[in-house]
């Protein structure tokens, strides 16, 4: 479900299962992990961009791919891909378009710049889910937009737009649909003409600790659902 190419010193990742609207699997999950993982020890590689396919930038997990998956590997993947997103030294630029969902929405929280189509169509529904934030987000999300924003968006679940997450801090800008892949492509190669050791040592301080509170806040979060799970019920439409 992921595609890359290499341009001019920036790794284009894209989300790519457009008729599912890039919900993630178990598969998925470990997919990405390695593919950031590689682009992140690519000496060609000064700046990963991320992006989904079709109409969406990603619907979170994939339910029906899971009904019947193997659990603890599932598990297991996504703890290694958070760990991987939170340990990523190369900066990490997100494009959104359409909807953000669930990890959809958690995933853009790791990345250092995000970029917002107006159209994009964000949210946090672990409580209507009947579970907790997940992959970080309930430390990720408050450093975002501040304690009581952050606890607003979760409790009430509730849709943001481009322009509103501008507005939070959870992007650093709007621009039309049609504009966001230039955008996308313009932000990442200005970031690019540095030193990659510049980069990624500046990326290094400027989130020094972070990683270990992701760790902690998942195991929290996993516990937590485990104890939720009579409660969980799949959203009804996105």
């Amino acid at each position: 479900m992921i595609t890359v190419e290499i341009d001019h010193r920036v790794g284009a990742v894209t989300l790519d299962r457009p008729k599912r609207l890039n919900a993630f699997t178990g598969e998925g999950y470990a997919e990405l992990a390695a593919v950031l993982a590689r682009l992140d020890t690519d000496d060609t590689v000064a700046t990963i961009t991320i992006q989904g396919a079709g109409r969406a930038f990603s619907s979170g997990v994939d339910l029906d791919a899971l009904r019947g998956a193997d659990m603890a590997a599932v598990a297991a993947a996504f703890r290694q891909l958070v760990h991987t997103l939170s340990t990523l030294e190369t900066p990490l630029v997100a494009g959104v378009h359409g909807a953000a969902v669930g990890f959809g929405a958690t995933l853009l929280l790791h990345c250092d710049i995000v970029v917002v189509a107006r159209d994009a169509r964000i949210r946090f529904p672990f409580t209507e889910l009947g579970t907790v934030p997940e992959a970080g987000s309930s430390v990720l999300l408050a450093r975002a937009v501040g304690a009581q924003r952050a606890a607003e968006l979760v409790l009430t679940a509730r849709w943001i737009d481009g322009d509103e997450a501008v507005a939070l801090g959870l992007a650093t800008e709007a621009v039309a649909a049609d504009e966001l892949p230039a955008r996308l492509r313009t932000l990442a190669h200005s970031i690019s003409r540095h030193p990659t050791p510049v980069l990624s040592e500046t990326k290094r301080v400027m989130r020094s600790g972070l990683d270990e509170l992701v760790a902690a806040a998942v195991a929290r979060e996993m516990e937590a659902g485990g104890r939720l799970t009579a409660f969980f019920r799949p959203l009804t439409g996105r």
